[in-house]
């Protein structure tokens, strides 16, 4: 996330992120456990999940609130180098 970037948050503020990856039994639960070591209270229940047309990828969406920019950033670190992960929106 830049500087400028950060500055378009007023924390706490609701964040939906998005994440990718090759449909996998197990995509979901493993970008669950990330964004929980992040997001403590993250509600597994509202966690989204959307098939690409073709059936290949599977869009997993996130929605919390946002503590602090270091949250964000640690987040989107871990998902962005996670081996299973293709991109973090």
């Amino acid at each position: 996330m830049t500087e400028s970037t950060a500055d378009l948050f007023q924390f706490p503020c609701e964040f939906p992120l998005k994440v990718m990856g090759l449909r996998t039994d197990h995509f979901a639960h493993s970008m669950l456990t990330v964004v929980l070591q992040h997001v403590p209270d993250f509600q597994p229940e509202t966690l989204e999940m959307r098939a690409s047309k073709g059936g290949k990828y599977l869009s997993v969406t996130c929605t919390f609130i946002a503590t602090s920019r270091a949250q964000l950033d640690g987040l989107y670190q871990a998902l962005s180098h996670h081996p299973e992960v293709v991109m973090v929106l």
